[in-house]
């Protein structure tokens, strides 16, 4: 399957982190977009990278500083003296694959360019609307270490992401590994492409196509509903993270060789979808409450109304 071939690819660059990797495919299969937050130094610019070498397709990094400009990452107007006319001037968003490099670090209005192509696949500049290359997948970055000149991330824009994910620590085996990987020429100067764009589009319309028994959509409402009536909850999932959940779980049943959905599949994608979705109140840190603690809580319910 071409996932697995892409999965493999990235896993020559990537050491140890095959599970996460195998997400950032599964989000690709369903269209989505993935928010990458960890500490520096574990491979999440890599990730990226490697990603974009893997599929045949244009690819833009932006290091993401308080100076960048929403023109920068939509586009923008510029007059043309040869026509006399106002000409558009692509920005990094016309490209299959975009990394946002520390996301958080650029300011509120910045950040905002994203929602729009991120939910449309399409940016208006001055009121004419440009569509851009398909396929087209926002992965960006942050630090969650380091809160010293950053923005966090509204709650609008953690919504557009399909997915977030951390890498965490190699063990040392792991890194062992790696250093006997890059003791020489990076291999990512080495990588291939195993992919074409023609091939996503072509795994996203059959991961669209996997079957989901009613009674799946049931138990997907369920986890999301029981989300925004627990009680250490301030903002549950939203109406769009079912129908994330339920993309992902059709992906996920894809890339384990299926053609329908099983209930393990929403149960894996549910804290990875739903967990930067969710508010937590301010009494439930203090009671040592997390979103983990809620999300296992509406898994249980979920799977006893269904059982």
């Amino acid at each position: 399957m071409c996932l697995r071939m892409i999965i493999g690819n990235i896993e020559k660059i990537i050491v140890g982190k095959k599970y996460a990797v195998s997400l950032v495919a599964a989000t690709l299969a369903c269209r989505g977009h993935v928010l990458i937050e960890d500490v520096p130094g574990v491979g999440k610019t890599s990730l990226v990278a490697a990603l974009a070498k893997s599929v045949k397709g244009s690819f833009k990094r932006v290091q993401f500083t308080p100076d960048i400009m929403p023109g920068d990452i939509t586009g923008y107007s510029a007059f043309s003296p040869k026509t006399g006319e106002f000409e558009y001037r692509s920005g990094a968003v016309m490209s299959n694959f975009v990394l946002a490099d520390e996301i958080n670090r650029t300011s509120p209005k910045t950040q905002s360019s994203l929602l729009e192509v991120m939910e449309e696949n399409q940016v208006t500049v001055d009121g004419t609307t440009h569509p851009v290359p398909a396929p087209f997948m926002v992965l960006a970055t942050q630090n969650p270490v380091e809160y010293l000149g950053t923005y966090a991330l509204p709650e609008a824009q953690l919504d557009r992401f399909f997915i977030k994910i951390s890498l965490g620590y190699p063990d040392a085996k792991e890194e062992g590994r790696m250093l006997d990987r890059f003791k020489g020429k990076n291999p990512m100067d080495g990588l291939n492409a195993v992919a074409t764009g023609e091939d996503i589009l072509a795994i996203q319309k059959l991961a669209e196509n996997i079957y989901a028994d009613p009674e799946i959509n049931k138990f997907i409402v369920n986890v999301t509903g029981y989300t925004r009536d627990h009680d250490d909850v301030q903002l549950g999932a939203s109406p769009r993270a079912s129908m994330c959940l339920f993309k992902a779980a059709q992906a996920w049943a894809l890339y384990s060789g299926r053609d329908y959905v099983v209930p393990d599949d929403v149960i894996e994608m549910t804290p990875h979808v739903l967990g930067h979705r969710i508010l937590m109140k301010q009494e439930a840190h203090i009671k040592k409450i997390g979103v983990n603690d809620v999300l296992t809580d509406a898994l249980k319910r979920a799977i006893a109304d269904i059982a």
